[in-house]
């Protein structure tokens, strides 16, 4: 039923969560960011001897940084990212203080891609990438499990064939 002049439409926040490997995926990628900055400066600290203490310094700091970003952020994350396909639309959910709601119409959906990184195959994710005609860019459901990405992917390919085009 379209909606009339002055409706408002309330959307309900989407149903399902990310795989809980996820947790792990995001873990590994904080600290392997972490020991991107932290490896150089604890080398470069013991070979160079008078600027042992300046480079060995701000390298601790940043693992300790990067060890609690890497335990808390992944759970958080997981709490709040949301997402849901149903037979109008994909919805997806993502943040906290700065959340952002997406939503592709079926009827607007031009193609759609499962993506699986070399981390995201070893923690068996993957990535559905929903890509429309939107000035934004893709609508990414990141951390599902394999097999369900590729359903996903064929669910949505069946729903988006079957949907007639928008003509606006």
């Amino acid at each position: 039923m379209p909606q009339g002049e002055g409706e408002t439409v309330r959307l309900r926040p989407p149903r399902n969560t990310l795989n809980e490997r996820a947790v792990g995926w995001w873990r590994v990628q904080w600290l392997l960011l972490t020991a991107l900055h932290v490896v150089p400066l604890a080398v470069l600290g013991a070979l160079i001897a008078p600027a042992r203490f300046w480079l060995l310094l701000p390298a601790a700091v940043l693992a300790v940084a990067g060890a609690a970003a890497a335990v808390l952020f992944p759970l958080w994350w997981f709490r709040t990212h949301r997402w849901e396909i149903t037979e109008d639309a994909v919805y997806v959910r993502t943040g906290f203080f700065w959340q952002e709601w997406r939503i592709a119409p079926m009827s607007r959906i031009q193609t759609v891609d499962t993506v699986r990184g070399p981390l995201e195959q070893l923690f068996r994710l993957a990535t559905v990438t929903v890509t429309t005609a939107s000035a934004k860019g893709a609508v990414r459901i990141q951390g599902l499990d394999h097999e369900l990405a590729a359903d996903l992917a064929g669910q949505l390919t069946r729903i988006t064939r079957d949907t007639p085009g928008d003509a606006t």
